[in-house]
């Protein structure tokens, strides 16, 4: 049997001093973020807006490549801008220099952090790059930099401090670096006129994907599913319609099928406090006309709008001329995962 004990808590004056770094880490790396953001309405503005011009003119793709922590956060500028329209890879420099640099092309924009600017992996594979065609990005927090002068754009990730306590280990700059590296992917997404049916495209799997994807037709009752009486129906018969069918309702539809009203088990709920004898009421007597509906095209989360701001359950859906094509529930836009 283990013998190992449960670490010994932190004692009060310990967690005083943790909790005090901790918040001077944040506050310095949100320092550090709001000097970038004067910098780019400031000196720095010429060379952001040339880098996007740069990113918005690429015929090709946008690689991004870093070595260390700045390689994790190249991968993640990366897979951003991959995820708002402007196809991106990362590609390792030392891979780079075995091989793997026959995936970028003369039509590329290379974007290649380094903090220093003098990383050797990178600085090893940029003459290629050069030789290629390829314009370049730099990010570096040096801008006399071996990087910084060959690129045909820097962007200055400098910070004041590191929020490591010696002043050693990234922190300050790799959060600046991957801010500065959202406002372009940010700044490019809202230049191409980028929106959320496109972000759903690229990430059909997600929740937003479904929600900004899904139709009401992919999703509504059809044919024999929907409830449906004429007018003349008697009352009886719609109850048995409505309990046939499921859905707590029924659509009143004309010969031609064009909606003219719909009873809902809420409407017999509140029939029943009125009337003892059904026997003889139509159906047209007690429904209520012009029912709210949508159209099949519509996102099936505008229907679950009309729902949440009306309070229904049910939904009737009609086409360009009125005439009932489908019925939603709201259980039908669960299973389908929209809510």
């Amino acid at each position: 049997m283990s013998t190992q004990q449960a670490p010994s808590p932190i004692v009060d004056g310990a967690a005083a001093h943790a909790l005090q770094l901790a918040c001077e880490t944040l506050q310095i790396e949100a320092d550090a973020i709001l000097t970038l953001k004067q910098r780019l309405t400031g000196v720095e503005a010429t060379a952001f807006t040339k880098a996007i011009s740069l990113l918005l003119h690429c015929e090709g793709r946008v690689v991004v490549s870093g070595i260390g922590k700045s390689g994790h956060i190249a991968r993640k500028i990366a897979a951003t801008f991959a995820s708002t329209g402007t196809p991106s890879f990362f590609v390792h420099p030392a891979e780079a220099a075995h091989g793997d640099l026959g995936m970028v092309t003369s039509h590329d924009v290379f974007i290649a952090i380094s903090y220093s600017g003098e990383a050797s992996e990178l600085m090893s594979i940029l003459p290629i790059i050069k030789r290629l065609g390829v314009k370049l990005i730099a990010m570096t927090g040096n801008a006399e930099s071996s990087l910084a002068n060959l690129a045909d754009v820097h962007l200055s990730v400098q910070v004041d401090k590191e929020a490591c306590p010696l002043n050693l280990a990234p922190t300050a700059s790799t959060t600046v670096t991957l801010a500065m590296g959202d406002a372009l992917a940010v700044a490019v997404l809202d230049a191409r006129g980028f929106r959320e049916e496109d972000f759903a495209r690229s990430h059909p799997g997600g929740t937003l994907g479904r929600r900004l994807l899904t139709h009401v037709r992919d999703v509504m009752r059809t044919g024999d599913a929907i409830p449906r009486v004429s007018p003349e129906t008697k009352l009886s018969t719609a109850l048995l319609e409505i309990t046939q069918k499921g859905m707590a309702m029924t659509a009143v539809v004309d010969q031609d099928q064009h909606i003219v009203g719909v009873f809902t088990d809420g409407d017999l709920r509140r029939l029943m406090e009125k009337l003892q004898d059904f026997s003889q009421v139509k159906i047209i007597d007690v429904m209520r006309s012009n029912p709210r509906s949508i159209r099949p095209e519509q996102l099936a989360v505008e229907a679950v709008e009309i729902m949440e701001t009306h309070r229904i359950n049910q939904l009737l859906v009609a086409d360009e001329n009125g005439k009932l094509v489908g019925a939603l529930h709201i259980h039908d836009l669960t299973r389908a995962k929209v809510i």
